[in-house]
């Protein structure tokens, strides 16, 4: 699905399209020297301004990256509606990367809205398998108070594990933004700290693809 967004005024919709299509040389470097891998080039899928800011999920999102070839498998995995990614993007070195932009500490919060029970079904499933494989059965929070981190992991965990692709997983947070709830980065840190720990992650075996990207649009 290609969900067309608005130009953002305000909050992460409003600095994810700001970085991305007007920022993007500063905006490169920092993921590139974040990921250690300066001797890439960054290719954005979206959002574009070309492309009316579209956002994209489900088997548009594999389409995006060139990663069709895997829609039963993401079918198998997850319901329809699945994350819709605020950003998305190749490297040179075909390394892919899944953004998840921040700018407020309430936007860290969220919970499982399905209703079909064979959606329902399947993501208990999913998750549960991402936990098993991560050592991490007792992490609470995944299903309500942190879904959001909690499907992102796991689709990093497809990413990986089932499809055997180069995926990276980025979390970008806005720190200072004064058109909403201007965050610090100590506030940011602590927040992501205790969620981190209510979710018993940590540490984890996919820890090393995911990614903290702290962004003062002050500076």
């Amino acid at each position: 699905m290609r969900i067309t967004q608005p130009k953002g005024n305000k909050g992460s919709l409003k600095w994810i399209q700001y970085y991305i299509n007007e920022k993007r040389e500063l905006f490169d470097e920092k993921i590139l020297n974040d990921l250690k891998i300066q001797e890439d080039r960054i290719n954005w899928k979206s959002p574009i301004k070309t492309d009316e800011y579209s956002e994209y999920r489900d088997l548009a999102f594999l389409k995006l990256l060139g990663l069709e070839e895997f829609e039963e498998q993401l079918k198998a995995f997850w319901p329809k509606r699945g994350p819709q990614w605020d950003a998305l993007a190749i490297t040179k070195k075909r390394k892919y990367m899944l953004f998840e932009a921040k700018a407020n500490i309430p936007e860290i919060l969220s919970s499982c809205q399905a209703k079909h029970p064979d959606s329902i079904k399947l993501i208990n499933k999913s998750i549960e398998t991402t936990k098993r494989y991560l050592g991490k059965s007792k992490g609470k929070n995944w299903l309500d108070g942190f879904y959001q981190y909690a499907n992102r992991i796991s689709h990093l965990y497809f990413f990986r594990k089932v499809c055997n692709i180069d995926a990276h997983l980025i979390f970008v947070y806005f720190c200072n933004d004064k058109t909403h709830i201007p965050t610090t980065v100590d506030q940011w840190k602590g927040a992501i700290q205790l969620q981190k720990s209510m979710m018993a992650l940590n540490s984890h075996k996919l820890k090393q693809f995911v990614h903290e990207l702290f962004i003062d649009i002050e500076s």
